[in-house]
Order: C-alpha cells, then sequence, then structure tokens
C-alpha cells in the first residue's frame, strides 16, 4: 500500500470516542474496611436515574480523553442531591488504587448518561421480591430501599447480603432500623462467610437455598408462583444463581417480556 493511501485510511479511522462528562467533587468517604468505602460526589442538576441503574466514573479528570472509565451502582435514593457509590479495591487494580488515593474535595469523572437495566420494573408482578447480594453489589438495593415508594409494589421484600467479614456488612445499621419497625415487611439477612457465629447463617448463598435453610430462615418459599428475584455480585456468584433458579422454574427478564429472575450484568 502506498504512503499516502496508507495516511488516507488513517485520517479516515474515526476518533474513539470521547463520552461526555463533567468533573464532580466528592463531599464525603465513609471507609467501612481498609479496602471498602463509600463516596458521595456532587450532583448535576439535569442527572435522573432509577434505583439500579450505574453510572461511569473516569479517570484522571485532567484529561478526559484519555481516562479510564469504570461502572458503579448508585447507591443514592433518587431524590437525593448527591450521587453514593459503594467501591471495593482491586488487588493490583490502576484504576482502584486511583480511586482509593482521593480525598474529600478532590473530583472525578462522571459521564452524563446513565446505563444497565438491574430495575425491578423488568421483573413481572410478584408477591415477595428477593434481593441477593455479595459484597458490593449490595449498591442497587440500597438505592431501591432509600428511594420512597420504590418497592411499594411488593407484600414482602427479603435482603440477602453475603460477606467475607462482618466488617464488610456495609450499610448494616441503615438497613436493619427499618427492617426492625417493618412487621416482617422487610427482612435484613446478613451472611458472613469467613467468621463463625458472627450471623445467623453462614455459607455461601446458593447453597443455603439449595439446602432449604435461606428459606426456612426468612420464613418464606422460593417459587416461581409468587417469588421474584434480583441477583447482583461477582460473576461465579452470579451464574451460580442463574443455572439454580432456572432448575427452579424461574425466568429471565427479556425485552418486553417480564420475567421472574434479573440479573446484574455489567460486572
Amino acid at each position: 500500500m502506498a504512503e499516502t493511501d496508507a495516511a488516507a485510511l488513517a485520517l479516515a479511522k474515526p476518533a474513539p470516542r470521547v463520552p461526555r462528562s463533567t468533573a464532580q467533587r466528592i463531599s464525603a468517604i465513609r471507609r467501612w474496611t481498609p479496602v471498602l468505602w463509600s463516596i458521595r460526589i456532587e450532583r448535576p442538576a439535569d442527572y435522573l436515574f432509577q434505583p439500579g441503574h450505574y453510572a461511569r466514573l473516569g479517570l484522571p479528570v485532567d484529561t478526559p480523553e484519555a481516562a479510564v472509565w469504570r461502572p458503579y451502582s448508585i447507591v443514592s435514593a433518587t431524590t437525593d442531591s448527591e450521587l453514593e457509590f459503594l467501591l471495593v479495591l482491586i488487588p493490583g487494580g490502576a484504576f482502584t488504587s486511583q480511586l482509593a488515593a482521593l480525598r474529600e474535595g478532590d473530583t472525578v469523572l462522571l459521564e452524563q448518561a446513565v446505563f444497565g437495566f438491574f430495575l425491578d420494573s423488568q421483573l413481572a408482578p410478584g408477591d415477595t421480591l428477593w434481593m441477593l447480594a455479595t459484597g458490593t453489589g449490595l449498591g442497587p438495593y440500597v438505592s431501591l430501599l432509600r428511594t420512597p415508594g420504590a418497592l411499594d409494589r411488593y407484600a414482602r421484600v427479603v435482603l440477602v447480603h453475603s460477606a467475607r467479614h462482618a466488617d464488610e456488612l456495609a450499610y448494616r445499621d441503615e438497613i436493619e432500623a427499618p427492617a426492625a419497625v417493618s412487621h416482617g415487611r422487610l427482612s435484613y439477612v446478613p451472611i458472613v462467610t469467613r467468621e463463625a457465629g458472627v450471623s445467623a447463617l453462614t455459607g455461601r448463598i446458593p447453597q443455603l437455598i439449595s439446602d432449604g435453610a435461606l428459606q426456612a430462615h426468612v420464613g418464606r418459599t422460593l417459587e416461581p408462583a409468587d417469588s421474584r428475584i434480583m441477583v447482583c455480585g461477582n460473576p461465579e456468584f452470579t451464574t451460580e444463581m442463574r443455572a439454580l433458579l432456572a432448575e427452579r422454574g424461574f425466568t429471565p427478564c427479556r425485552r418486553n417480556s417480564p420475567g421472574s429472575m434479573l440479573f446484574e450484568k455489567y460486572w
């Protein structure tokens, strides 16, 4: 190929898309553990989302065209004046290492769009909503609990959060308080897998469902007729849950076809 032809092709190649974004100041940081923390950032006035949507944060701030972007579920209520995210430090991860070094007053890039279909409205009507999470997969459920009226269509809500250690059960106090006065409408089941004697149940969520221990603890059956299930967590967990629930007759949500099980897919 002639040099002039190669140059013409290079000019014709579309430039990489630079996301439309704004630099937003970190207003607060809450440290749950040395590697698990939440941040709150300023929310643009025109930034709209539903519980279950995720945002994309970018770094470095000073060169948006070269920024690296990562998806994070929004933890805030839709009515909140700020945006909150639950973050975990990935061993050897350059992006999360930069995030962990930021302090209040620093800025991050926020893409203007919102993303995802992990919305409970994708589910067919049902009596009981089961929200299952490992680690930072808890985030979308906190947004649902914080948003007034978001869960009104369910007679009962069960939130199950699995973590390795008790101090990784982020937002535990915030969830336990309304559960205690809900007269059984909201059940919160914290599960710790690597410490004995600190949670009523110990073990992996799929196994606890398979042997019936989780259902017995909550006092509810897990059946496609009246149960709706949201699953958010690490890929191994979601893959195992998808197979387990499919065997029990649960159906996935598809475009224009509500189902009985819904999975977050951005991980």
